[in-house]
């Protein structure tokens, strides 16, 4: 029996994929002092895997070779995007890291863009990206920042071949399986950094929650989008990502928001609505 999946319209669904990938930032950051970025990474993604795995049960025998070429590369970029993103947020500020790995999907709704309107929507949520970014800060560790921009390239990776492999594969399946690989490229790095080996039940508690809310819910809900969405479209609605950020942090770190910081959602925000308004039907 086919597994039965929630009707979310694209929109909607990217909409919940953010708040839940940041609602689990708030965790993430929690699990770092003890357990480090690749620990915590590792957990992330290795129990996602498993929760995707026993969820939609993928038949890896009936995979053809068509889709072995784009899964196992899409595992890898969102493994990998997932472990370097972490390794930056050790170096830089969140907001900041946030900002300059939103470059790769902004640049992919650039060159994605084919009428003036897409160019003002971009341009208006680049000026949120920029008014939101701590420039202030005197002391950025230049590791971070490229971490940060890879972090990026491997997004943009992530959503071309999201939409690539959601066209010739049922979504829950493609992310179960890619998940499978993404473990399979992160776990190594959990072993050799150690910070598994200070995981207690609490923290295993806290690792659940961090991989359905940072994994296995918004990347199953990505999938749906992406085999929708425009990858211009998409790669817009996804600046929303900085904006939530700040307002996470305010409300679950008490991190009170500048005004440039408040100028910033709201341009982000129009940009968002407004590319969906304009979206060709």
């Amino acid at each position: 029996m086919k597994n039965k999946e929630f009707n979310i319209p694209p929109i909607p669904a990217v909409l919940l994929a953010i708040i839940s990938v940041q609602s689990g930032a708030a965790i993430a950051k929690s699990l770092f002092p003890t357990i480090g970025a690749a620990g915590t990474a590792s957990i992330r993604i290795g129990i996602s895997a498993l929760i995707l795995l026993l969820v939609y049960r993928p038949n890896l025998k009936e995979i053809t070779p068509k889709q072995w070429k784009i899964v196992i590369p899409y595992g890898l970029s969102l493994g990998a995007m997932n472990l370097i993103f972490y390794l930056a947020i050790e170096r830089i500020p969140i907001g900041l890291a946030v900002t300059l790995e939103f470059m790769g999907p902004l640049s992919l709704a650039i060159i994605g863009s084919r009428r003036l309107i897409d160019y003002c929507w971009v341009l208006l949520a680049a000026a949120g990206i920029v008014l939101i970014a701590p420039w202030t800060n005197d002391r950025v560790d230049i590791i971070g920042v490229i971490f940060a921009l890879l972090a990026g390239v491997l997004w943009a990776a992530y959503i071309v071949l999201g939409g690539k492999i959601s066209k010739i594969m049922n979504g829950g399946q493609a992310v179960a399986t890619g998940m499978l690989f993404a473990a399979l490229l992160i776990l190594p790095f959990g072993f050799y950094e150690n910070g598994l080996a200070n995981l207690t039940p609490k923290l295993l508690g806290l690792g659940i929650a961090l991989a359905l809310l940072s994994s296995a819910i918004p990347f199953t809900l990505e999938m749906k989008a992406l085999g929708q969405l425009p990858p211009r479209i998409f790669s817009i609605l996804m600046s929303l990502e900085p904006a939530a950020a700040s307002i996470c942090a305010f409300i679950f770190l008490q991190e009170n928001l500048s005004f440039y910081e408040i100028m910033a959602v709201v341009c982000v925000v129009i940009a968002s609505v407004g590319s969906t308004l304009t979206a060709k039907r």
